[in-house]
Order: C-alpha cells, then structure tokens, then sequence
C-alpha cells in the first residue's frame, strides 16, 4: 500500500510529462503573478488619480535584488551537485541558500526602517503604503521559500544523499518557487524604479 502510494509521488501520470505536483505548483505560480500584476496596475491607477508622494526605493532594496539572484544561482549549483550526488557541495550551497534567504529578508526589514527615516511611514500617504504591501507581500511568499530551503537542509543534514525520485522532486519543487521568487522581485524593483 505504502509502495503504491509512493510510486505515485514519484512518477508523473502517463498523460503528461509534467508531475502533478509540479503542475498544481505552476497553477499556484500562475496565481501569485496574476496577484501581482493587479497589485501593480492598482499601483499605476492610484498614482494617476493625484495625492500622491515623490520618494526614492531605499538602496537596500537594490542591494537585496543582488542577494536574491546570487541565492538562485546558489540553489542550481546545489541542485547540480544533488544530481552528480556530491554531498558535501550540495550541503554547503544549500546553506549558503538558505543563509541568503535570512539575508534578503533581514535586508528587507532594513530597507522598511530607511523608508520610515525618509518620512515615508506606512498609513501616511499612499505612494508609500503601495511599495510596503507590495514589498511586504513578497516577503511574505520569501518566508515560505525559506522554510522549504529549511526543510531541504534538514534532510541534506540528516539524510545520507541518494538521488531518489522523491527526493529530485521535492528540491526542483523548492528550486521553481525559489526561483520564481526571485524572478517576482526583479519584476517588482524594476517596477517600482521605473515609476519615480
């Protein structure tokens, strides 16, 4: 039963090449873009309406976009020494992943403190309330990638490395959202730049 149960986990149905796992994580994806892109458009209607605050991005945010790509890159390399089974490399930029994720989210909490030193406090004007929802939200969906990526060290830790079906799966499931976090914080900073 246990077996059964296992190998349909493991193997995508015989329809499609795409795992049902992978697909309802591309339907969930698909969502949060769909979210963002009205967050965004909000953005861009209120902004036209007038009462609206000149500021600049807090420079963090730029130095948290370079955090966030070097922790993609990390995570395919650790992805690349999981399929070659080189354990200590993948342990080690898994780490170092995961350490990047902390990072981003400590910097982003810096980069709110710097907006509140600009005179940008959330609930004062809502040029500033736009970019603390849009940049806490994001936080928010970092802080699951983070918890996956915590997940993802515990068993690289505690596991002895064996590339199993199970186990390919879950770290290209935590490399798609990770990834697409990232990709999501590009489009949001390149945003919010484009429109000062």
């Amino acid at each position: 039963m246990e077996t059964t149960l296992n190998h349909r986990i493991d193997t995508p149905s015989r329809r499609s090449k795409l795992h049902p796992l992978k697909f309802a994580m591309y339907v969930g994806l698909g969502s949060l873009v769909m979210m963002f892109i009205a967050l965004t458009s909000a953005y861009i209607v209120r902004r036209a309406s007038g009462n609206w605050l000149e500021f600049s991005i807090p420079t963090i945010f730029y130095v948290n976009t370079l955090v966030i790509v070097v922790s993609s890159l990390t995570l395919h390399a650790a992805y690349g020494a999981f399929k070659r089974e080189a354990e200590r490399a993948y342990r080690a930029l898994l780490s170092v992943t995961f350490l990047l994720g902390l990072a981003f989210l400590i910097l982003q909490y810096m980069g709110w403190q710097e907006l509140a030193a600009q005179g940008i406090p959330l609930k004062i004007n809502p040029a500033g309330d736009f970019v603390y929802a849009i940049s806490w939200l994001h936080a928010l969906h970092v802080v699951g990638g983070v918890a996956a990526l915590l997940v993802s060290v515990a068993f690289a830790y505690g596991i002895k490395l064996r590339r199993t079906p199970a186990r390919q799966l879950r770290l290209e499931l935590t490399l798609i959202y990770w990834h697409f976090v990232d990709a999501l914080w590009i489009y949001l900073i390149l945003f919010l730049s484009l429109q000062r």
